[in-house]
């Protein structure tokens, strides 16, 4: 069985994507090796299986990959948190900034049962704003976040930091250091 280290090994990395300066971590590669997602998901879920999770949502486009397979394993159901505008029933959004302006994710009003203990799921975490926006956005719905889970940790970056400071516990697999 792999370890962590081989986790890591089968994230590729690309330099100067989207711009210049940054260091791209593609998670496609881990996606497409049996053995590494199969490790990764279970990875990813272990330290909520003991605890009562009613939901897992899964922030686009990754997150719904990855949070698809954790609910499953979970046995609990899935929330989609979109892009504005994606979803085809009526919504709610919580804004967010990105280094170049603001967008908004959303999620159905009838999304979240109030009360429903909801895990947060994406494939990495950088600065945090869009783990920050979907843990708002649950909360203002009803939710309670049992914690967020992430195979990629730009711990530099503050991501982990910010998702703490809202009292949430963030898990993640892997941390490429210095960016």
């Amino acid at each position: 069985m792999q370890d962590l280290k081989d986790l890591r090994d089968l994230i590729r990395t690309i330099p100067d994507y989207p711009k210049p300066g940054i260091q791209f971590r593609d998670i496609t590669t881990l996606l497409a090796d049996p053995k590494g997602l199969k490790r990764a998901i279970r990875e990813m879920a272990a330290p909520f299986e003991n605890l009562k999770v009613d939901a897992v949502a899964g922030i686009e486009a990754r997150g719904f990959i990855l949070g698809g397979a954790i609910a499953d394993r979970l046995e609990c159901g899935f929330i989609p948190i979109r892009k504005k505008g994606k979803l085809p029933w009526k919504t709610i959004g919580q804004e967010y900034t990105l280094e170049y302006g603001v967008d908004v994710i959303e999620i159905h009003e009838d999304a979240i049962v109030s009360g429903s203990r909801v895990l947060v799921v994406d494939d990495l975490i950088a600065t945090g704003g869009t783990a920050e926006a979907a843990i708002k956005l649950l909360q203002r719905s009803g939710g309670t976040i049992v914690g967020a889970t992430f195979i990629v940790n730009l711990p530099d970056l503050g991501g982990v930091d910010r998702v703490t400071s809202l009292g949430v516990t963030s898990h993640s697999l892997v941390a490429f250091e210095g960016d």
